[in-house]
């Protein structure tokens, strides 16, 4: 059983799976005492070329469950006196909670949406969130400065539940500002930074002085944003309290978008929604 904590009420929740065997971590190779820090193996020709009927463009059938497009759909949000175009899966009225996933350059809502790209990952996580009562928004986000935070921002704040906002590359940079926003953080149910920018700032948010749990996944090959930067970023956010609500998963030789591929989101959103 977890619970799920928002500013208003503690609710009850317990996650229900979906093809967790397919998607679990492949093997751990190390883990902290505390298990904050674990790094996981990872193999390209096992988890791309065996998994993928087109590498890096299709995955196989087994890793997908195309019912939840019924739920799916592409809205038009106006805020700020521009358009956002979001893809959408299930009912953000009225989630229990809800994940807005961030694209890095050169993205759109289309990433996030993609139902075969990076090993069929993005489908696995619509699923969860339709089988528990929550919802999925993939944000087109037009730039990585205030008005792309102020964007995703009217989003949060556009509905009710609480917001696991997850961030990749440098779509990293929308989840610092927005980490720094005391009307967004009192939403924010955790933070998931995906191969993201390194923000040495972050220690001193709003979100981290709140105590937001965050998880961090990171390819130990990157060579966008090396890991260590990173870490060092997570050691900072852990330093600010102890015992830190805070993970940090390193993909041994894993590269820029292994995180996107390889990430167990069920493992983490259990991790986010249980503090």
């Amino acid at each position: 059983m977890i619970s799920l904590c928002s500013a208003s009420a503690v609710h009850s929740l317990e996650l229900k799976g979906h093809k967790d065997r397919l998607f679990a971590y492949p093997g751990i190779l190390s883990m902290a005492k505390d298990g904050s820090f674990m790094t996981v193996q990872y193999d390209k020709m096992r988890d791309i070329h065996k998994r993928d009927v087109e590498p890096e463009r299709r995955v196989r059938s087994n890793y997908v469950s195309l019912a939840v497009k019924k739920q799916s759909r592409l809205a038009v949000h106006e805020a700020n006196g521009r358009t956002i175009k979001t893809g959408v899966t299930g009912d953000y009225a009225h989630a229990r909670f809800a994940v807005i996933f961030v694209h890095g350059r050169g993205g759109d809502q289309r990433l996030g949406m993609n139902d075969y790209t990076f090993g069929g990952n993005f489908n696995r996580l619509k699923n969860l969130v339709v089988l528990n009562g929550a919802a999925y928004l993939a944000p087109t986000v037009a730039s990585f400065d205030d008005k792309g935070a102020s964007d995703v921002k009217a989003l949060i704040l556009a509905g009710q539940a609480p917001v696991v906002l997850a961030c990749a590359s440098m779509g990293a940079i929308i989840c610092s500002k927005l980490a720094h926003d005391r009307e967004v953080v009192p939403r924010l149910a955790g933070m998931v930074l995906l191969g993201g920018v390194p923000d040495r700032g972050l220690a001193k948010s709003a979100a981290v002085m709140s105590g937001v749990p965050m998880s961090f996944t990171h390819g130990s090959l990157d060579t966008v944003y090396p890991w260590q930067d990173q870490k060092a970023v997570f050691d900072a956010v852990r330093g600010t309290a102890e015992a830190y609500p805070a993970r940090f998963v390193l993909f041994d030789t894993g590269s820029h978008g292994t995180p996107m591929r390889m990430t167990d989101w069920k493992q983490t959103l259990e991790f986010l929604l249980s503090r």
